[in-house]
C-alpha cells in the first residue's frame, strides 16, 4: 500500500514543472507573435491617441416629410456603428447630437481614410436595371459607342447554380444606339409618367400634359444629361442623383473592372437595401476568386426574382442590374436566368473590395441621407493628462498592495509579485495582439478596468495563502498543507472570478461606447486571473514548498508555525485510555 502511494506522490510532484514550462512557452509564443506582427504597443482610443471627429447632418429625401425623426436617427447610428466598428470594441464612437446631427469619432492609428469612406457612404442602396452604358467621358458626338459592361456575374445559389455571364457587346451604329437607349428609357417611364388633370388644363378642361411630363420629353432630357455627363469629374458625379426619387430613372457613374469610369442610364429602383438580409465576402471554391454572396429577405427575394426574370430575357447591356450606393454604381452584374433568395456577385474582386461591397450590401440601407458638415482633428492632450493621473493612481495602489504583501506575507509575497508580473505581461501582450485582430483600442475606462484587475488578482493569491496558513495552524507540515488547501481555495477563486466575469459580460452587453472598453478589459483580466492562478501560482507554490526556507517555516517565509499560532500535531492529542505518552509516541508525532 505504501509503495503505490509514493509513486502517486512522485508523479504528482513532477507536474508543477511541466505546467510552469507550458505557461512560459505560451508567454514566449505570444510575445514573439506580438513582435512579428509589427505591433508592440496597444492601439489607443480617441481619448488617448486623438483622431478624427466627423459631423454628419441628416436630410430628408425628396418627397419625404418628417423623415428626420428619433427612430430613423437611432437606426442610422446603429448601422453606421456596425459598419465602422465591426465587433464594437474598436473605439470608433457614433452618437447623435441634437435632432439631426450624428457625430462619428475615429481614433488615430486606425485606417482613418477607409473608416471615413465608410462613414461618408451613408445614403440609400438601390438595385436598378441598366438601360444603357457608355464610357465615362462626355459624349458630344452621336457616334459615341454604347457598350455593355458588367463587373461581375450573378449566380443563383439557391437552385441549380446557373450563372449569368458578364459580357461586352459590339459597338452599335449611332442610330441603333440612340434608338435603343430612347426606347429603353421611354419604356421605363411609361409606368410612372401619365398626365393628370392637375398637371395642366386647357380651356376646355381637357388635360394638357407639360413637356416635362411626357415620356418623350423626359427621355430627351435624360438622354441629354447622359450625353453631357463627365464621370471623371467628381463635382459632376456628386450632382447626378440630386433630387432623384427611387421610382425615377436616372443616370449614374461607376468604374469597370479595369478602374475606368463608365456612365449608365438606369431604370427605376426595383429592390432597395432594406431587402438585403445579409452579405458576405467569400472565396469561390471552384474558381478560387473572391465573390460576394447575398441573401435577401422574404419580400426582397420576391422582388429580386421578378426583376431578374425580366432582365434574363434582355440583350446586353439591358440584362444587367446596377447596385447603386450614394449615386455610384458599385457593381453591375448581368444575369441570364431568374434568381431567387440568394445570389453571388463575382468579378475582378480582391479581398478588400469584396469585403467592402459585402459591408455596403449588409449595412448600406440607411433610412436617411447625410451631408458631411465638418471634419476636425481631436488632440490627445486632455486624455494624456488623465491617463498620466490614472497611471500615478494605479502605481500608488500597486505600491500599497506590494507593501501589504511584503509586510504581512513576507516570503510568500515573492510568489504573489511573480504572479502579478506574469498577469501583467499576458494582459499587455494580448491587448496588443487584439488591436490588429479585432480592432480593440485601449481607452481610459479600459485602463481603469486593468487597474481594478490588480485587486482581483491579488485577492486570489490571498485566498490561497490563507488556506495554506489555516492548514499549518491545524498542525500540518507545508507540503500537505499546500495540497489540502488548494481544492478549498480553488472553489472560492472560481466562484469569485465567475461573479466578476458575469458582471463584466452584462456590462458589455447593455452598454455602449467607452464603458464597453472597461467591461471588456475587466472580463479579459478576470479570465487571465484564473489562468495565472491555476497554471503559475499553484505550481510555483508546490515547487517552493519543497525548499527548506519555506518547508522549515523560516520566520521570513510567511509560514512560521509559531507566528501563525499552530496547534501541536494532531496525533499528540489522541491518547488511548490508560496509556501514557512515551518517547516513542513523541518521536512518531
Amino acid at each position: 500500500m505504501a509503495a503505490p502511494k509514493k509513486g502517486r506522490s512522485h508523479g504528482a510532484q513532477s507536474r508543477p514543472g511541466r505546467t510552469l514550462a507550458f505557461i512560459l512557452i505560451v508567454m514566449v509564443a505570444l510575445t514573439g507573435g506580438m513582435f512579428l506582427s509589427g505591433h508592440t504597443t496597444p492601439r489607443l482610443g480617441i481619448d488617448l491617441a486623438g483622431g478624427t471627429s466627423i459631423t454628419l447632418k441628416a436630410k430628408s429625401e425628396p418627397g419625404q416629410k418628417n423623415a428626420v425623426n428619433q427612430t430613423n436617427m437611432n437606426t442610422a447610428v446603429s448601422i453606421i456603428e456596425r459598419r465602422v466598428n465591426g465587433l464594437g470594441v474598436t473605439e470608433s464612437e457614433v452618437q447623435t447630437q441634437g435632432n439631426d446631427n450624428i457625430i462619428v469619432n475615429i481614433p488615430k492609428g486606425t485606417n482613418e481614410a477607409q473608416a471615413r469612406e465608410q462613414v461618408g457612404t451613408t445614403a440609400q442602396l438601390y438595385f436598378r436595371p441598366v438601360l444603357t452604358v457608355a464610357a465615362g467621358a462626355p459624349t458630344p458626338e452621336p457616334s459615341a459607342s454604347s457598350s455593355g459592361s458588367g463587373k461581375g456575374k450573378a449566380t443563383d445559389k439557391a437552385t441549380d447554380g446557373g450563372k449569368g455571364k458578364a459580357s461586352s457587346t459590339p459597338t452599335p451604329t449611332p442610330t441603333a444606339s440612340q434608338t435603343s437607349q430612347g426606347r429603353a428609357v421611354t419604356d421605363a417611364l411609361k409606368a410612372d409618367t401619365s398626365p393628370t388633370p392637375s398637371a395642366g388644363s386647357s380651356a376646355s378642361g381637357k388635360p394638357t400634359p407639360s413637356a416635362s411630363s411626357t415620356p418623350d420629353a423626359a427621355t430627351a432630357a435624360l438622354q441629354k444629361k447622359f450625353t453631357d455627363l463627365d464621370c471623371t469629374d467628381k463635382a459632376a458625379r456628386s450632382q447626378v442623383t440630386v433630387g432623384v426619387r427611387p421610382e425615377d430613372p436616372t443616370v449614374a457613374c461607376g468604374k469597370d473592372s479595369s478602374g475606368q469610369w463608365e456612365k449608365y442610364i438606369l431604370g427605376p429602383a426595383e429592390v432597395n437595401g432594406k431587402d438585403v438580409d445579409k452579405a458576405q465576402a467569400t472565396i469561390n471554391q471552384q474558381t478560387g476568386a473572391w465573390v460576394v454572396n447575398m441573401d435577401f429577405t422574404g419580400g426582397g427575394s420576391k422582388k429580386f426574382s421578378k426583376i431578374t426574370s425580366k432582365l434574363s430575357q434582355q440583350q446586353p447591356p439591358m440584362n444587367q442590374f446596377a447596385i447603386v450606393l450614394d449615386g455610384d454604381v458599385v457593381s453591375a452584374p448581368s444575369v441570364s436566368s431568374t434568381l431567387s433568395g440568394s445570389a453571388e456577385i463575382s468579378g475582378s474582386f480582391d479581398q478588400q473590395s469584396a469585403q467592402d461591397l459585402a459591408n455596403v450590401l449588409s449595412y448600406g440601407a440607411l433610412p436617411l441621407s447625410f451631408q458631411e458638415q465638418s471634419v476636425t482633428t481631436v488632440t490627445a492632450a486632455l486624455g494624456g493628462e488623465q491617463l498620466h493621473a490614472g497611471l500615478i493612481a494605479g502605481a500608488i495602489g500597486l505600491l500599497l498592495v506590494v507593501i501589504y504583501l511584503v509586510v504581512y506575507y513576507r516570503g510568500l509575497s515573492l510568489i504573489a509579485l511573480a504572479s502579478l508580473l506574469v498577469s501583467a505581461v499576458l494582459t499587455y501582450v494580448i491587448m496588443t495582439l487584439l488591436g490588429p485582430a479585432i480592432g480593440f483600442a485601449l481607452n481610459l475606462p479600459a485602463v481603469c478596468g486593468a487597474i481594478v484587475a490588480i485587486g482581483i488578482t491579488a485577492d486570489s493569491f490571498i485566498v490561497f495563502f490563507e488556506r495554506i496558513r489555516d492548514e499549518i495552524r491545524e498542525g500540518r507540515s507545508l507540503r500537505p498543507s499546500v495540497e489540502r488547501a488548494w481544492p478549498r481555495a480553488r472553489r472560492t477563486i472560481l466562484v469569485s472570478d465567475f461573479v466578476s466575469f458575469l458582471a463584466a459580460a452584462v456590462l458589455f452587453v447593455v452598454t455602449v461606447g467607452k464603458v464597453q472598453g472597461f467591461a471588456f478589459t475587466l472580463g479579459l483580466t478576470t479570465v487571465l486571473d484564473v489562468v495565472v492562478v491555476f497554471l503559475f501560482t499553484k505550481p510555483l507554490m508546490t515547487i517552493l514548498a519543497r525548499r527548506k526556507f519555506f518547508a522549515s517555516g523560516h520566520p521570513w517565509s510567511g509560514l512560521d508555525p509559531k507566528r501563525l499560532g499552530a496547534k501541536p500535531p494532531l496525533r499528540r492529542t489522541r491518547r488511548a485510555p490508560g496509556s501514557s505518552v512515551g518517547p516513542a509516541n513523541t518521536k512518531e508525532a
